[in-house]
């Protein structure tokens, strides 16, 4: 792993890693919630992203989707993959060559898509999760690790259990991918002491102590670029 990055770049894969994440993340939930919407709770979908702190309306389910994916608020699926797509093209000399541009082409089907006519339906949805899929598989690809790779994977799985919490999932899955963001943690920063946590902790604990790693590995680590 000698590869050295700007704290730039270094923190443009960490959020690059996180804004993939989170619309992976999205995109599952809308379909959950999509089906809730049509046998169960006509009011899911607003549950589901009041939560997120964002509320919405919508008439019917497949509204509801359209709402996910072009509503006017910051959680949309179109805004999330256009800061990715910013996050990939500063840091793009670090990023898989056909990972960068399946973003690229994501991004661009999202943007073709969201005139007023286009109907977005599941299968539309589970396409778009089809080519997340597939920029995780180019990004994985590589028998050996640079460091630009664990900064993408640390932001993978720091979203995924900021999701996870917000959204009222149970603490032991967080704690089990916490595991994980530890183990990267220390082969980005071994020498960093970090303070521990336990699944007696509040949301806000366990995700201020996570952000406070990042911090030190992104902002203090000495082997970065400044």
């Amino acid at each position: 792993m000698e590869q050295l990055l700007t704290t730039n770049v270094a923190n443009n894969l960490y959020w690059f890693g996180r804004y993939l994440e989170r619309v992976e993340a999205t995109l599952i939930e809308t379909l959950f919630h999509f089906d809730k919407i049509v046998d169960i709770d006509k009011d899911s979908g607003k549950k589901f992203y009041k939560k997120l702190g964002i509320d919405i309306e919508y008439a019917n389910a497949k509204d509801f989707l359209k709402e996910s994916i072009f509503g006017k608020h910051d959680a949309n699926i179109y805004k999330l993959i256009t800061y990715a797509k910013e996050n990939a093209i500063i840091s793009r000399s670090n990023i898989d060559t056909e990972a960068f541009g399946s973003v690229v082409e994501l991004a661009d089907l999202l943007k073709h898509s969201s005139h007023a006519n286009f109907s977005i339906d599941c299968r539309f949805i589970e396409y778009i999760l089809s080519l997340i899929s597939q920029i995780w598989g180019e990004l994985t690809r590589r028998e050996k690790r640079d460091t630009s790779d664990y900064f993408i994977r640390l932001g993978k799985f720091v979203e995924k259990v900021d999701f996870h919490l917000r959204v009222g999932h149970d603490k032991e899955f967080s704690l089990v991918v916490i595991e994980e963001i530890d183990k990267i943690a220390t082969i980005l920063a071994p020498n960093a002491k970090f303070k521990t946590y336990d699944e007696n902790d509040t949301y806000e604990t366990i995700l201020n102590s996570v952000n406070s790693k990042i911090n030190k590995i992104i902002v203090e680590e000495e082997w970065l670029q400044k």
